[in-house]
């Protein structure tokens, strides 16, 4: 005797974030702790995801008391970056989400075969719920964060101007980032110019960006339009939408005889920690280079 279809229930929701940062939140285990359950007394202590057709996805999901909890999980049949992912439950249950980008956001679209234990109504309240706990953890870690760096260097502030900008110096105190940075461009007001390194395979990447503003030994303002990938420049699309129209701003101030240099930027959280981590080394480098 044949089973009766199963209902598929379809749940979606819009998240104010582009799709690169939606993808990375959902798939990655250390993020879908902080949003896979339904409501503040659940929580999800542990997560696997191995993202590819055929592997293997599981989540606990428990109530902090203790009191109940259960393992949610399955197979991956079907992985296409950025857009579907479609999987198996262990129960047998087939569900696939959509990304699809709209606007400076993302339409998340989750389509899963209903069980037979709980009403079909019970079921796509809880698994929405789950969906806008998503949205609202994604939303929460959005925006650029605003990140601001200040040096002290004993020197004027024409060496400094100068020493941040010229060619070889440049590319000594931005060795930090990576040991073959450089800049292709000018650093003329309203000019293109690309933040080029080389990777551990010989592929070129970096930022493609424009200089929004240039005041000799006052102020730079560069506007962040792209990536540069294996070579290719990309200024539009689901990869670049977490970078376009980022600022990075260097003020110099004179004090008596020395230079107070101050750098605001904007990042998006992944990359938050790094610059936090490395901005502050390429800063001394920098000082060190004016003051000798």
């Amino acid at each position: 005797m044949n089973s009766l279809p199963k209902t598929v229930i379809s749940i979606e929701t819009y998240v104010n974030a582009p799709v690169p940062q939606v993808w990375k939140m959902w798939s990655e285990p250390e993020h879908i702790k902080q949003w896979n359950f339904a409501s503040e007394d659940w929580q999800c202590p542990r997560a696997e995801n191995d993202l590819q057709a055929g592997g293997k996805f599981s989540s606990r999901m428990e109530a902090k008391d203790g009191s109940f909890g259960f393992d949610f999980g399955g197979n991956h049949t079907e992985v296409e970056e950025f857009k579907k992912i479609s999987s198996i439950l262990e129960d047998g249950r087939k569900m696939s989400v959509i990304f699809e980008s709209q606007g400076e956001g993302t339409k998340v679209k989750e389509d899963f075969e209903s069980e037979d234990t709980n009403s079909i109504e019970l079921q796509k309240d809880g698994w929405q719920t789950i969906l806008n706990n998503f949205k609202k953890y994604v939303e929460s870690q959005s925006g650029p964060q605003k990140l601001n760096f200040k040096i002290e260097i004993d020197a004027p502030v024409d060496k400094v101007f100068i020493t941040m900008l010229g060619d070889k110096t440049y590319r000594e105190w931005t060795a930090v980032f990576n040991p073959t940075s450089r800049f292709e461009g000018s650093w003329d007001k309203g000019s293109k110019i690309v933040f080029v390194g080389t990777d551990q395979d010989g592929k070129e990447g970096g930022m493609v960006s424009r200089i929004k503003e240039n005041i000799k030994n006052q102020f730079v303002s560069i506007e962040h339009l792209g990536i540069l990938n294996n070579g290719q420049e990309i200024t539009s699309g689901p990869e670049v939408e977490g970078w376009a129209g980022a600022l990075e701003n260097y003020t110099f101030e004179a004090k008596n005889g020395k230079t107070l240099l101050s750098v605001d930027l904007d990042s998006n959280e992944e990359f938050k920690s790094y610059f936090e981590e490395t901005y502050p080394k390429a800063l001394e480098k920098l000082k060190s280079i004016c003051e000798s």
